[in-house]
């Protein structure tokens, strides 16, 4: 009785949501201890308490293939099928990463195809550690927006095979979804926004230096600029002439003393 699917719940792909789970994998979730005593009577409010408490994820391990505690909460919300609702706060819990994937486990094995992408890419951008246990028992690190990736990318995750989704792109072509926008081109809008505005204030501080000027200081400025220019023009040109004149000076004191010199020798 304990193991049978929620009368309420509804067919999914035409079919009993826990045959989403294969049969083999049911059983063993079924003799399982952690399914008896801590999935019992747990109800869609109830289930969130033990989805708190997840430490790792995984499907099986060992050698006699034992579920995983997610393994087993996946299997019981497949049970109870709780709301949409629910399901989509699970995946929007930003506070418990395990909760979040658990959410996002479920809706990619029950949801449509829109609400798997709507509601898993936006994932992408959680790049918190998990821990997930491997068929050997032991544990390795993943993140949260690898594991979506495999969700939203390969054919089986957990041990599960997942149910055949539609590639984006033909969902963007018959309108059913919106074309994906990176949180990246978010970033570089704002980049262009910043410097935009700041090309702005730098043509207006060009311009209000430029209205500040005062006609009569810029006349003034330029009447001093050639009066300088005049007086280093004179002042070059006495240096030349005094140059000039030295020299001669001492040309003709050279000459002088040349004279005296033959004139000693012919004595």
């Amino acid at each position: 009785m304990a193991n049978r699917t929620d009368p309420a719940a509804k067919s999914i792909r035409g079919t009993n949501p826990q045959n989403l789970v294969e049969k083999i994998l049911r059983s063993k979730i079924y003799q399982n201890t952690y399914w008896k005593e801590q999935c019992f009577g747990l109800t869609a409010e109830t289930l969130v308490d033990k989805a708190m408490e997840l430490d790792h994820v995984g499907g099986t391990h060992g050698g006699n293939r034992k579920p995983t505690p997610f393994m087993c909460l996946v299997m019981k919300m497949l049970q109870i099928q709780p709301e949409k609702d629910i399901v989509v706060e699970f995946i929007k819990n930003e506070d418990y990463k395990y909760v979040r994937v658990l959410g996002a486990f479920y809706l990619r094995l029950t949801g449509t195809d829109s609400d798997v992408y709507l509601y898993l890419e936006p994932l992408y951008n959680d790049y918190r550690k998990l821990r997930r246990k491997t068929q050997d028992g032991q544990f390795s690190l993943t993140h949260v927006d690898e594991f979506i990736d495999e969700l939203l990318t390969r054919d089986y995750s957990c041990d599960i095979a997942l149910p055949r989704i539609k590639k984006r792109w033909n969902l963007e072509s018959i309108g059913a979804l919106e074309p994906r926008r990176s949180v990246l081109e978010d970033d570089f809008e704002e980049e262009e926004e910043k410097e935009e505005d700041e090309m702005d204030v730098d043509a207006d501080d060009h311009e209000k230096e430029y209205r500040g000027r005062s006609p009569v200081r810029d006349r003034d400025r330029r009447r001093d600029s050639h009066r300088y220019r005049d007086r280093d023009r004179d002042y070059d040109r006495d240096y030349d002439r005094d140059y000039d004149r030295d020299r001669g000076r001492g040309r003709d004191r050279d000459r002088d003393r040349d004279r005296d010199r033959d004139r000693d020798r012919d004595r």
